[in-house]
């Protein structure tokens, strides 16, 4: 275990290049990664080279470094800010670092730490943001790592934010000193201006700040509408990763798994409000209302919901109770059930010559007198995704019967799709209703029916039939008598 106080030999600062020439010698890998590394910046580069490799050549035309082609001399270094050694030559790159050295010019030499006056770290580029990653040496796999790691963080509009920052700067020194200027930067940072920059209106996001600037009032609450997805972590867009981050609150559905609301701020505020099968701890308007009073309490919300927000997740009830309250709010799509049980199925939802349209509905959607209108679609051959048919796999196998679809048409049914414990069934229309007298399947079910997915993997899948019971069966072959 490291200590406490455990000493840097490095120490971390950012170098001014701006117009500085800054020496590369080497023309094979080795100097086309510092180049690209040094290329992000504003310095002048200077490529010492007279064996250059085609990419490093491409790289010189593309960014307009200067390519001094010709056998390396000390003289090459002069005037340089900086200086790299990267022939992949261990008596050059010695060289070039003695030169260096005698001309006062810091130097590094690739994977020679011995020669290194300084380390060049691994970069998380949000201009005029950077944040660099550096491990002495002694681990570069591991500082990449870390840095897609931050990167998946960071909203790519970040730059853009300080950058408009920079401008508000002078205007924000003429706030009383203490808890308002901090609460401008804040809600600058954390609050409209910063939502609208994400958004890429920029002009919007100039007149957010000139508001916060003016009133200096407390920023208006926003509420996030996110998609959860089907309950995997790793599923979870980056936007909505970077939401849960800056909550202040996380209101969540029952299905939504412990592990992703985990991934929200550490002291955010979590508000369970049920919304499963039998056990709703809340009305979808006392949720409607709670949305208001956080709203209007300031806060900002991440509204976590399973699937996707806009997929049977009533996401319209709470979006138009929003906006009457005129509270601010947005919608971050998650990946729906449907496609994550496609994909434990390797399933194509279309299929060119056999299928060209989609239905996703619910198995309550195929209860009462008439059949809805999209029948005829599953009838013509489109894919039909049912969320929620467990319990009523019997009552939707029959009347799509009924409607016209063959009892031999695929079926392909996944329990908690996309995650570890997952279950997969296959078979036909006539065995669906046995999902019924699963009592084992306490999961949410997902059941896609059509031709295309006879075109699925069936390797790991349990059949269907197996699990069919004759009273339960009869229920889907009574919609054919009818």
């Amino acid at each position: 275990m490291p200590e406490a106080n455990a000493k840097l030999n490095a120490f971390p600062v950012f170098m001014r290049v701006e117009g500085e020439a800054v020496a590369i010698v080497g023309g094979g890998e080795e100097a086309l990664a510092k180049a690209r590394l040094l290329g992000q910046s504003s310095a002048v580069l200077r490529i010492i080279a007279n064996t250059a490799e085609a990419e490093l050549l491409s790289f010189i035309a593309a960014t307009g470094a200067v390519h001094i082609d010709a056998a390396y001399e000390a003289a090459h270094l002069e005037g340089a800010t900086l200086v790299f050694a990267a022939s992949g030559e261990e008596a050059l790159d010695r060289r070039v670092a003695a030169d260096a050295r005698r001309l006062g010019i810091p130097v590094n030499a690739v994977d020679r730490p011995e020669l290194c006056d300084f380390f060049t770290p691994a970069l998380v580029n949000r201009a005029p943001v950077a944040i660099a990653i550096g491990t002495e040496g002694a681990g570069p796999v591991l500082a990449q790592i870390l840095r897609g790691r931050i990167d998946r963080m960071l909203s790519p509009s970040l730059g853009a934010l300080a950058t408009l920052a920079a401008s508000f700067r002078g205007a924000a020194e003429r706030l009383p000193k203490g808890n308002g200027r901090r609460r401008f930067w804040s809600d600058f940072f954390a609050g409209a201006p910063a939502r609208a920059v994400e958004a890429g209106e920029l002009s919007q996001a100039h007149d957010a700040a000139l508001d916060l600037l003016v009133s200096n009032a407390p920023a208006a609450g926003h509420i996030a509408l996110v998609g959860a997805g089907p309950g995997a972590e790793d599923l979870l867009t980056l936007r909505a990763h970077r939401l849960l981050m800056e909550a202040d609150v996380i209101v969540y559905d029952a299905l939504v798994p412990e592990a992703i609301v985990a991934m929200g701020r550490r002291d955010a505020e979590r508000l369970p409000v049920g919304k499963r099968k039998g056990c709703h701890s809340k009305s979808q308007a006392e949720i409607n209302a709670l949305l208001v009073e956080l709203g209007h309490a300031g806060k900002r919300v991440v509204r976590l919901k399973s699937g996707d927000p806009l997929v049977f997740g009533r996401a319209g009830e709470e979006m138009a109770a929003l906006r009457d309250a005129g509270i601010a709010y947005e919608v971050v799509p998650g990946v729906t059930a449907a496609f994550a049980a496609a994909a434990d199925f390797e399933l194509p939802l279309t299929l060119r010559g056999v299928s060209s349209s989609m239905v996703f509905t619910t198995g309550h959607d195929l209860k009462g007198n008439s059949l809805p209108d999209w029948a005829k679609l599953a009838i013509s051959g489109a894919t039909v995704a049912v969320y929620m048919g467990r319990s009523v796999a019997a009552e939707v196998a029959g009347r799509l019967i009924e409607a016209g679809l063959s009892p031999d048409t695929a079926v392909a049914v996944v329990e908690n799709a996309s995650l570890g414990n997952r279950r997969r069934f296959h078979g036909t229309l006539a065995d669906l209703p046995s999902l019924e007298a699963r009592a084992d399947l306490t999961g949410p079910v997902m059941t896609i029916i059509g031709d295309a997915v006879a075109g699925a993997n069936f390797e790991r899948s349990e059949p269907l039939a197996a699990h069919r019971h004759e009273g339960v069966a009869n229920t889907a072959a009574e919609g054919v008598e009818q």
